[in-house]
């Protein structure tokens, strides 16, 4: 599939087929896949220059597993603001890499029935406590982010001026499990902390 900029033609490969979103990296322009083509959906954003632990198109490895950057979102959360990283392994299986602080969360999304859901939500207390697939979890953090910046391709669409609600729960076991509201939907994501010492890059 043959791919190309509609504002100033720069052409894109079109071989992932899990990319529903691009940022132009010649006007800024972001970008989402349509019945093979792309369309235009707002700017991309003014993405400041800060230090990164990787970049687009590094292979991030931890341990057995392995991923390649394709996208990176900036996210503000009032006082400050963290980074978040859209990544494929080789089966081509998407994951978020978020960066905070130095602190570095790997998580997939999962895919839920409505009876399967964790008993939480953004709009729970923080301290609440629960169990979900036998560990017990309990949560530490609310807040509201605000897309501010994109950066390279992702499987899910976003847009700079998004805003949503999250919620992150701690578990037993060392499992994060997280909860985001936008606009009316509620997606949910596992996975664990990492030590940034533990990961290498190859780029």
């Amino acid at each position: 599939m043959n791919l190309s900029c509609p504002n100033c033609g720069h052409p894109f490969d079109g071989s992932k087929k899990a990319i529903v979103m691009q940022t132009c990296p010649s006007c800024d322009t972001t970008l989402y896949v349509q019945s093979d083509r792309l369309l235009t959906a707002g700017h991309a954003g003014e993405m400041h220059d800060s230090p990164a632990l990787w970049a687009i198109g590094d292979i991030v490895k931890l341990g057995r597993k392995a991923w390649e950057i394709l996208g990176h979102a900036r996210f503000s959360y009032g006082r400050g603001w963290w980074d978040e990283y859209w990544a494929e392994d080789p089966r081509g299986f998407g994951t978020w890499i978020s960066v905070d602080e130095g602190d570095i969360i790997v998580q997939e999304p999962l895919d839920l029935a409505q009876d399967e859901r964790p008993g939480f939500a953004t709009q729970s207390p923080v301290g609440h406590a629960f169990a979900f697939d036998h560990e017990d979890f309990r949560l530490i953090e609310t807040g509201q982010g605000t897309c501010v910046a994109l950066r390279g391709s992702f499987g899910e669409r976003l847009m700079v001026g998004d805003v949503f609600e999250y919620a992150n729960a701690q578990g037993g076991q060392g499992t994060l499990l997280s909860c985001e509201t936008d606009a009316g939907d509620t997606s949910y994501f596992a996975g664990y902390w990492h030590d940034p010492f533990d990961i290498s890059v190859n780029a």
